[in-house]
């Protein structure tokens, strides 16, 4: 079966370990991988992976253009391989939102790469909802969702923003999200804008679990990613193939979900 990653982190050579390490410090992980794209492509290629939705965070808005740059010069060096999601920060103002919007959508990139714990903001909050209208339904989100820690992320926050603009089409990672699974689950799964990875899951659920969520969202919604540098993609596809799917459901999760989501072959 083809595989495409839907949820992987990248970042410059320069920088990657350092980035690396300190995600691996704030979720109390022990990182197996350095953040490299060629690090990227090795393990892709081990295992069979074709294509990866790649992205990075900014957690100041300074740092949105010099992080976006980064992601249109990886695709373009990559372009049968990655497919692309832009950064964008909540502090910029309306007028550099609009503009950096406009910029990466002509650029190539995808969608929205958004992770409300680390850019310390509610999902559902005024400034956070004035991003969105900018956005409004031109391009996906893909936000973190969860976090036992934290209420920035809350799935119950990310309903309120599903339900608001009922055009924007919504990824919400990590199946319901991070931690607070069964709330995600509960108010996220009926809405048909929203759709999820599993990534960051896998680990801490029963393969049955897993299926009973993966069943809520519907197997026509469900991505499979890696969170990449967090998780062995080898060790990924063992724990998803512990899931009791069939070899249709299946393919569909590995690969044509996300495909047909962002329109690629």
């Amino acid at each position: 079966m083809k595989i495409f990653d839907a949820h992987v982190h990248i970042y410059p050579d320069k920088i990657a370990e350092k980035a690396t390490i300190s995600i691996g410090e704030f979720y109390d992980l022990n990182m197996t991988s350095n953040g490299t794209i060629a690090n990227l492509l090795s393990n892709c290629d081990k295992v069979g992976v074709s294509k990866c939705l790649v992205h990075s965070v900014a957690t100041t808005h300074e740092q949105v253009e010099k992080i976006n740059n980064f992601l249109i010069a990886s695709v373009r060096a990559n372009p049968q391989r990655f497919v692309g999601f832009a950064a964008l920060h909540p502090s910029m103002d309306l007028k550099e939102t609009e503009k950096e919007v406009d910029r990466v959508i002509s650029e190539g990139l995808k969608g929205i790469k958004l992770h409300p714990d680390f850019q310390h903001f509610n999902i559902d909050d005024k400034h956070a909802m004035e991003m969105y209208e900018v956005i409004d339904g031109r391009i996906p989100i893909l936000f973190h969702v969860g976090d036992s820690r934290y209420s920035f992320s809350d799935p119950e926050r990310l309903a309120v923003v599903a339900k608001r603009f009922p055009k924007q089409k919504v990824i919400c990672a990590h199946l319901g999200g991070y931690q607070k699974w069964e709330r995600g689950v509960k108010c996220l799964s009926d809405l048909p804008n929203v759709y999820t990875d599993e990534c960051s899951s896998l680990p801490f659920l029963t393969p049955e679990t897993a299926r009973e969520y993966i069943l809520a969202f519907g197997t026509d919604r469900v991505f499979f990613g890696t969170d990449y540098p967090m998780w062995n993609v080898e060790e990924e596809l063992e724990r998803f193939d512990r899931i009791d799917l069939s070899d249709s459901d299946r393919e569909k999760i590995l690969y044509n979900n996300i495909a047909g989501f962002l329109g690629v072959e």
